[in-house]
């Protein structure tokens, strides 16, 4: 499981280091994607494995396509080199707004990685439903 944030920043190069923990959990080689909410997503390859099956099981509609294009399209197989750290593609890059402050978070399956204004943004627009969200999600059974 991933958890936590850190504060890293993005080289010149478009490479980010990758706190040590999750390089572990992540493994050799992992795939980075478009993720929701202006961020990128990070998997472990199995658990890459598991979305793409559950993807084969969604209906040929629209919708489905649509996001299979955009998520697909973006993904990319990493690795890290000797200091820890990915090289992002320039379109993913891109695509969440990534400058040298960046945030990386852990969120359970995945690594998310996040420009530092675009986290400080959706976590003010957030902490003040964070009690609510939780109701609505859990029914008052969260936390107990």
């Amino acid at each position: 499981m991933f958890i936590g944030e850190f504060h890293h920043s993005l080289d010149d190069k478009n490479r980010i280091i990758i706190p040590s923990k999750m390089r572990y959990e992540l493994g050799e080689k992992f795939i980075v994607t478009r993720g929701l909410d202006n961020c990128l997503f990070v998997y472990p390859k199995d658990e890459w494995e598991n979305i793409i099956k559950k993807y084969k099981d969604l209906p040929n509609i629209k919708d489905a396509r649509n996001f299979m294009r955009f998520f697909l399209s973006g993904a990319t197989e990493c690795e890290f080199d000797k200091q820890g750290r990915i090289k992002l593609a320039t379109p993913l890059v891109n695509f969440a707004n990534l400058s040298k402050d960046c945030v990386v978070i852990g969120v359970n399956d995945r690594i998310e990685i996040w420009g530092k204004e675009n986290w400080e943004k959706f976590i003010s627009s957030n902490e003040d439903n964070f009690s609510d969200i939780a109701d609505n999600l859990f029914s008052g059974t969260f936390m107990e």
